[in-house]
């Protein structure tokens, strides 16, 4: 028999983390989305982007968005981050309808968008400063939030100095800084090898436990999505809709080692269902041209 055939259902919940989940319910709601829909206009005529989107995010949740190419994952976030506006529906947070960008939202992206003239605690400073604090107590605070992502000894370096990891890092205390209610993630750590993106992540769920901030994650890494979340939104493309909001079973604390537990195997296994339809129709409609000598086969 196969694996995938003794695992549980991902809908199976432990007692301790059905109990956390219904902490997790009770939890004031930070962010609600309601019937949120986005159109854009192409040479080719009008586009839905996103239909329909309905979603409640609390207090201090983890949720992770992921989906197929062209779902609507980024627009949803810039949504929900104040870059782009809905064309129907609307976002509220804690009951105020939002409109724009906002001190109490942070974003992270996957570029390194880190002032490369300015040195990493300078970096971190200019929103604290630019919101009228003054320069000894951003400095003071600057150096606390690189403590907390490990980088204090790096306060004095310049961007192009850092490897790619350090630079994000320096990016997520620099969104901190500002004391976000909510902080958004693009695909903050797609530009990472694989041994970085792993540290990346112990760094962002130390962040979260120490820090009372609201966390919305996009990747379209399904290990990433289990391993960080507390609930993962799966949308489907053409139009972006919600399909499934899945409660993740893998208890928390997490830890690497969680990679091969049944929970999280047959969590990983759902999301592929979900977001990956059958060879078949991954294949249907691609021209195959053979440019090897027939009786060639590799398999």
């Amino acid at each position: 028999m196969s694996r995938s055939l003794d695992l549980p259902s991902y809908l199976d919940q432990s007692k301790g983390v059905a109990d956390r989940f219904e902490k997790l319910r009770n939890r004031p709601v930070k962010l609600k989305v309601e019937d949120l829909g986005k159109k854009f206009n192409t040479p080719k005529g009008e586009i839905l982007a996103l239909n329909k989107i309905n979603l409640q995010i609390h207090r201090r949740e983890f949720i992770t968005v992921i989906g197929p190419s062209g779902c609507g994952k980024t627009t949803l976030i810039r949504i929900l981050a104040g870059l782009d506006f809905p064309t129907s529906g609307k976002v509220l947070l804690e009951g105020r309808k939002m409109e724009g960008p906002g001190a109490e939202r942070g974003m992270v992206f996957q570029d390194y968008t880190l002032f490369p003239w300015l040195s990493v605690k300078k970096n971190v400073m200019f929103g604290p400063e630019i919101k009228g604090l003054g320069t000894l107590k951003a400095e003071a605070e600057a150096m606390e939030w690189l403590e907390m992502v490990g980088l204090a000894k790096f306060a004095d370096a310049y961007p192009g100095q850092l490897s790619g990891g350090m630079k994000q890092r320096v990016a997520i205390a620099r969104s901190l800084a500002n004391r976000p209610e909510i902080l958004f993630l693009d695909e903050p750590f797609g530009a990472l090898d694989a041994q970085t993106r792993s540290s990346m992540q112990a760094y962002l769920l130390k962040i979260w436990q120490n820090v009372d901030v609201t966390v919305f994650f996009v990747t379209h890494d399904l290990d990433e999505a289990v391993y960080l979340s507390d609930r993962i939104l799966v949308l489907r493309a053409n139009p972006g809709e919600i399909d499934e909001l899945i409660e993740v079973p893998v208890p928390r604390p997490r830890d690497p080692g969680q990679f091969l537990t049944p929970e999280f195997l047959a969590t990983k296994k759902r999301l592929e269902e979900l977001i990956r339809p059958p060879e078949s129709a991954q294949n249907e409609g691609i021209p195959m041209i053979r440019l090897t000598e027939l009786g060639d086969e590799v398999e």
